[in-house]
């Protein structure tokens, strides 16, 4: 932990409980995304409300992923309100849990955060039911009878609790306490949250996005705080310039042996990027004119939301850019019958598939096919969490384990960076000096440990801000600066 905060919080004894004592004091408890670039939940708490920003799965790990399974630590009956950052997994995904432990209150976004997040539950659930299916039927669970985190119901459920917000218009979520959502460029509908309770500001950055996003505005800037939590998944790192020479030549030379190229991409926005990325490789020429085909039915959904928001101009999107997807022979699979065709193409293409990091999804079958075949590529074009199968390949992994069995490791591996929606650590040191006025503290999560460690110290040092990464499950008293 790096800096001291001059009086600007006050860390509370570990295993205080937020909702033990009521007091005038704003208070943050840390409940995800203290250590790990997953889980994200923090927990707000005012004087007459209590307010939880973003309901995060944990990802990676089976250390980690455990912990999804826990009650998150506090009184559902005094939440209040639920605010979304944005409609990634890791930061909505745990929202039906949260009501199947009793949780009634609503849950606020963007509108297309409502509309991305509906589509992310439904498919998370679909998956978590399969998965639990598949283990049952396979026999690779120590439990006898294998069940779902959630089911498709329990997201429905949570679905329905989602309320639309406008950017840049508070809004009352609960007495004594307002939010308000402000474009953060990261993916569609995503925004960084203000929150006014007993008269201390607070900001949460949710995931901040880059200056150069192909589809969407930058962030906007910060207003002044007393307090910023910020994320620091790339804050020990910077990104290079998107280098479609990259890209160009592992499609290239693949194809040349006969191969097929897999790209494990996420499908909310991850997909879109690459999308626009092929568009322009085969309009040049740079790549042979070969099938693209897109086998993700979330993805497929999502498409469409990017492509009625990028109609109409919506305010968060860059102008001049109706259907910035057309690649002129853009495959699509919907049924899983499709999706096994795939399995083993037989015939040189550019495969995308869900998930991003491989945690799970159609990929994981494309994997364990298509990885022993040395014609073949995997093609990483995202962030790779620590613990999942995407960052085993990255660090050069010989063997992936897949449903219960070790699958070889013969296709070409290549890691494709700068095709981050992430703002790196340059990029957020800078949006965070746009402030007018330092706040009196920043809180430093969402990342590995060395990523958040070296982003806290370089922000003490260069902006001259007190900064601290919280630990999980931490609480810390908030005061106006």
């Amino acid at each position: 932990m790096a800096g001291h905060c001059d009086g600007a919080f006050v860390p509370c004894p570990p295993g205080n409980r937020s909702t033990s004592v009521r007091v005038m004091d704003v208070a943050l408890t840390f409940l995800g995304a203290a250590g790990t670039v997953t889980g994200s939940k923090t927990l707000v708490s005012g004087s007459r409300a209590q307010l939880l920003v973003d309901c995060g799965l944990f990802q990676g790990e089976r250390e980690l992923r455990r912990r999804n399974w826990d009650r998150v630590p506090l009184d559902v009956g005094e939440l209040d309100a639920v605010a979304l950052t944005h409609a990634h997994l890791d930061h909505c995904g745990y929202l039906p849990r949260l009501y199947d432990e009793g949780y009634r209150g609503r849950a606020y976004a963007t509108e297309t955060t409502a509309q991305l997040a509906a589509i992310v539950l439904l498919d998370s659930a679909h998956l978590l039911e399969e998965e639990a299916r598949h283990a049952a039927a396979h026999g690779y669970s120590k439990h006898a009878d294998p069940r779902p985190l959630y089911d498709q119901d329990a997201a429905r459920r949570a679905i329905s609790r989602l309320e639309p917000v406008l950017y840049d218009k508070p809004k009352d979520l609960a007495t004594g306490l307002t939010a308000t959502w402000h474009p953060a460029g990261h993916i569609l509908g995503s925004a960084t949250v203000t929150v006014d309770v007993d008269g201390v500001r607070l900001l949460f950055t949710g995931d901040l996005g880059r200056p150069s996003h192909p589809l969407l505005l930058p962030p906007e800037p910060p207003d002044a705080v007393d307090a910023v939590v910020v994320e620091s998944t790339y804050g020990d790192r910077h990104h290079p310039a998107p280098d479609l020479d990259v890209l160009a030549d592992a499609i290239t030379r693949t194809v040349r042996r006969g191969g097929s190229v897999l790209i494990p991409a996420f499908a909310v926005d991850r997909t879109e990027v690459v999308l626009c990325a092929l568009r322009e490789l085969l309009r040049s020429g740079a790549i042979p004119q070969v099938p693209v085909v897109l086998d993700s039915p979330m993805a497929l959904h999502a498409l469409d939301v990017y492509r009625s928001a990028l109609a109409r101009s919506s305010p968060e999107t860059r102008p001049g850019r109706p259907d910035p997807f057309d690649l002129g022979d853009l495959r699509t699979l919907s049924t899983p019958e499709e999706s096994q065709a795939m399995n083993a193409p037989g015939f040189p293409c550019v495969l995308i598939s869900a998930s991003g990091m491989a945690t799970g999804g159609r990929v994981l079958h494309h994997l364990r096919h298509q990885l022993p075949d040395p014609r073949n590529t995997v093609l990483l074009v995202g962030y790779q969490a620590y613990g999942t199968r995407g960052r085993s390949l990255l660090e050069g992994a010989r063997t992936l384990k897949l449903f219960g069995q070790y699958v070889p490791v013969r296709a070409e591996v290549v890691n494709a960076q700068g095709f981050s929606v992430h703002a790196d650590a340059d990029e957020t040191l800078q949006w965070l000096g746009a402030m007018s006025s330092p706040p009196g503290v920043c809180f430093v999560n969402h990342g590995e440990a060395h990523a958040s460690a070296t982003l806290c110290e370089r922000i003490t040092d260069e902006l001259g801000w007190p900064a601290v990464v919280p630990r999980q499950g931490e609480r810390v008293v908030v005061r106006p600066v």
